[in-house]
């Protein structure tokens, strides 16, 4: 029987790096299985029975109904029975279908902005990218208003100063009262706070900042050769060339906006949980998992045919 150290101190030097590439990839698989695969799993396999906590372990008991066993009761009962699940649903895919336009123009037009050389652009740049450092914690608990998570009871008064509600004060100012409500509630939804705006764009302007680096500096001089005008030359260089960013953004963006704790549908999905009812959350989650990935998958089919490369 062979030696295996002495084996691997006989093999080849690309030979032992592949070994310790292997090695290090090791890792990663077994905490992927434990900690990600597995948990999935065992959470769609909660979402077929009735799941309760017990003393030490779960107990699993099959639900069912008229003598047969109902592995999608629980399906059935986020949908049909739960008074709240459905609606916010309409709610989250009308949130992201206002906020997704938004939020691309919005980080394209930063982007293009602080790509531009003048003073002071590093402190520009790091402005818009601070928010993604400390999206999370006490910080941002504060900033939002968020008392009973920061335990600081001036933080509505803190809050106060990052929100706008420019929009009625305008329609207001220009005699405007009561035209289009559903019309003015959209615009103010998506205008008065100004905070969450940047806040939800960081990513985003960092994906566009980079693309617009990667446009090719001949591409810039034949369009000053040509006399091209700025508003030419974004419509015919800088948006083709970010076109797969664009893409980018946007599947980053739907995720993004689904997966946040604070969307209703997580909110719902959470409080089911918290009332032990493991099952019918775990159901509630796939189902949601499930839309997402359809929502994905037609905004993907629809915006790749706008998409341009370089070598077509």
């Amino acid at each position: 029987m062979k030696n295996p150290l002495k084996a691997f101190r006989h093999m080849s030097y690309e030979r032992k790096k592949g070994l310790y590439g292997y090695g290090f990839i090791a890792f990663w698989f077994i905490g992927a299985l434990l900690f990600l695969l597995f948990p999935v799993f065992e959470s769609f396999y909660y979402s077929l029975f009735n799941v309760v906590p017990e003393t030490g372990y779960m107990k699993i008991t099959p639900i069912v109904t008229n003598g047969v066993t109902d592995y999608i009761s629980n399906y059935k009962y986020a949908f049909t029975v739960d008074p709240n699940f459905r609606q916010l649903l309409v709610e989250a895919l009308e949130d992201i279908a206002l906020k997704l336009p938004v939020i691309l123009v919005f980080s394209l037009f930063v982007a293009i902005v602080i790509n531009q050389k003048f003073r002071g652009r590093t402190f520009a740049r790091a402005i818009f990218f601070l928010p993604v450092i400390i999206a999370t914690g006490p910080v941002y608990a504060i900033i939002t208003g968020d008392i009973n998570i920061s335990g600081n009871s001036n933080a509505d008064q803190f809050s106060s100063m990052f929100e706008a509600d420019m929009v009625d004060q305008l329609l207001e100012f220009v005699g405007i009262y009561g035209f289009g409500s559903r019309f003015t509630e959209i615009i103010t939804t998506i205008t008065s706070d100004i905070l969450n705006l940047v806040w939800n764009c960081g990513i985003q302007i960092i994906i566009f900042l980079s693309a617009l680096q990667s446009i090719p500096s001949s591409a810039k001089e034949v369009g000053q050769i040509e006399g091209a005008t700025g508003w030419e030359f974004f419509w015919k260089v800088t948006l083709p060339y970010v076109s797969p960013m664009i893409l980018v953004n946007i599947i980053y963006t739907v995720i993004d906006s689904f997966t946040d704790p604070t969307s209703g549908v997580m909110e719902r999905i959470l409080s089911v949980q918290s009332e032990w009812k493991y099952g019918l959350a775990s159901a509630m989650s796939w189902s949601y998992f499930g839309i997402v990935l359809i929502a994905i998958g037609i905004i993907f089919s629809i915006m790749k045919r706008f998409v341009w490369y370089e070598n077509e």
